[in-house]
């Protein structure tokens, strides 16, 4: 697909004397090293470890179907993302932006406590699954079986992401590319083992009567089970998820209004190939059957990987799975604690949140912060039961689309002003973001049902799902904290730190929010 094309680049500006750098280095990184942070992110191989079985489980072989189906409103969520940063280039990213249009509290509970909420669950769990896979590879599987050894191994990961987030953002980029260069090779010599097998005739798809790739297998309605079908896309909505962390370096990058933009569609477009191209590989190399057996639907790469590659690149990618959790937990590290530099700034948190290394340009008490409350929940949730966290995981799904349709909400709003201006304004900021968060707000409804069944996940309590316990728990639990502190950081909740507004009084945002460039930045 082509990308939608950008303005003319604008005149270079003088540096700003307000503080809207906040201390982070500005021009550190480029669009590649963004890029690789926004894959890892999303952790591609863990992504679709876990989560490609029960895809098939639910469309057959309308899975490549399912993805491209689950692309569509990501993308149109992108593009508010893209638009927003554009106008808006701040580390806080949807705190920001949220604030902005639909006021403080919305931007406090929606913008601050849901996507941190989120990216908290997310940590515990990928460090979890990091020890775990890394574990196995090395041959120490009984360990792996061990909850209190695997956690606290866990934490030591969280300590060591801590560590290289703080060293700089440089170091942290470098690591990126290395851990997501990793995973791309590891798919990728999948889907050729695979594609292989399949031409000539020696998969075990072949042998237990499985078709080959057709071109229905991309046409969503082909299956004629459309609640499966919604129920695939759903699994494949979330498992794009992760890209907007690369939105909280935006300060750093070499174009801050143009290069995250860019970035985000960019990765959004990778995912969508390597997804749709793996889905594509492992079902017409082993078979709806084999993948949706008990021993292999929830982990189909480490178990199909060896049977494509061989063993010993089989291994590959059982690292690449286990490496893929650890390098979204080392995004998180970084992501995170940016925005709670955002938040401090705006006075939304304690001011300690923007200390910053003087050298290093990191977020080091945030940083610290982050690894603390990440380590607590581990172990609390591990504490609770052994397989609390994969609840509480599966009821992220409910946050991601709620922040998500808030944000592309606030692009349409901000944006409405220039809908009357061009037809190419009404579609890019106005129809199709709107349709991102009604598609976001219809996947947030559909899964809060689905969850309201005592028979989801297989544990239930007063006759209702768990997991719907702890995700509508978690965001009450949000809003009750949102009513207690509006009494508190009043420069904030008051609206003085950022003020109401759309595009049209862009000119009247306090200095530390204006659209000044510095002079090493282009304006996309």
């Amino acid at each position: 697909m082509s990308f939608p094309p950008t303005p003319p680049m604008a005149t270079q500006e003088a540096i700003p004397t307000n503080p809207a750098s906040k201390g982070l280095k500005a021009g550190s990184i480029g669009i590649g090293p963004t890029v690789a942070l926004g894959l890892a992110a999303v952790a591609p191989a863990y992504s679709l470890a876990v989560t490609l079985g029960f895809v098939v489980l639910a469309v057959g072989q309308s899975t490549p179907a399912a993805f491209l189906l689950g692309f569509v409103p990501i993308l149109f969520t992108a593009l508010a993302f893209r638009d927003l940063n554009r106008e808006m280039p701040d580390c806080g990213g949807v705190f920001v932006w949220i604030t902005r249009v639909f006021g403080p509290a919305a931007g406090w509970f929606l913008g601050g406590w849901v996507p941190q909420m989120a990216t908290f669950i997310a940590g515990a769990a990928v460090a979890q699954v990091a020890t775990t896979y890394l574990l196995t590879f090395f041959g120490l599987a009984a360990i792996a079986a061990e909850p209190l050894a695997v956690a606290a191994i866990a934490c030591g990961l969280i300590v060591l992401s801590a560590w290289i987030a703080a060293r700089g953002i440089e170091l942290s980029a470098w690591v990126q590319y290395a851990l997501i260069g990793l995973q791309l090779v590891a798919l990728g010599g999948f889907c050729v083992a695979a594609f292989t097998a399949m031409a000539t005739g020696t998969s075990p798809g072949t042998a237990d009567g499985a078709e080959k790739p057709s071109l229905e297998w991309f046409n969503p309605f082909a299956s004629g089970d459309m609640s499966g079908l919604v129920s695939g896309v759903i699994l494949c909505l979330f498992i794009y998820w992760g890209w907007d962390a690369l939105i909280a370096v935006n300060e750093e990058t070499t174009d801050r209004k143009g290069t995250p933009g860019r970035a985000v569609v960019i990765t959004t477009v990778i995912l969508l190939f390597s997804y749709v191209v793996t889905a594509t590989a492992a079902v017409g190399f082993a078979g709806t059957a084999s993948i949706t057996d008990p021993e292999t639907v929830s982990d189909v790469l480490s178990v199909l990987g060896p049977q494509a590659t061989g063993a010993v690149f089989g291994q590959v990618i059982v690292l690449a799975v286990g490496m893929s959790a650890l390098a979204a937990l080392l995004t998180v590290a970084v992501s995170t604690p940016r925005t709670w530099l955002s938040m401090g700034s705006y006075d939304a948190l304690p001011k300690a949140t923007t200390k910053m290394h003087p050298k290093r340009g990191t977020p080091t008490t945030s940083i610290a912060w982050w690894a603390a409350i990440t380590m607590a929940m581990t172990l609390g949730l591990t504490a609770i039961s052994a397989d609390f966290i994969g609840l509480a995981i599966l009821s992220v799904g409910l946050m991601i689309a709620a922040y998500y349709a808030a944000t592309a909400l606030a692009s349409v709003v901000y944006f409405a002003p220039l809908m009357r201006t061009s037809p190419s304004a009404l579609i890019l900021k106005g129809i199709l973001p709107g349709l991102g968060a009604l598609l976001m707000i219809g996947a947030f409804a559909y899964s809060a049902v689905d969850m309201l069944s005592p028979e989801y996940a297989g544990l239930s309590w007063l006759g209702i799902g768990s997991v719907f316990w702890i995700g509508i728990g978690a965001l009450s639990l949000g809003l009750i904290v949102t009513a207690i502190l509006r009494t508190r950081p009043r420069r904030f909740f008051s609206g003085e730190s950022i003020p109401r507004g759309n595009v049209t009084t862009r000119n009247h945002l306090p200095s530390i929010l204006s659209n000044e460039t510095p002079s090493n930045e282009t304006e996309a």
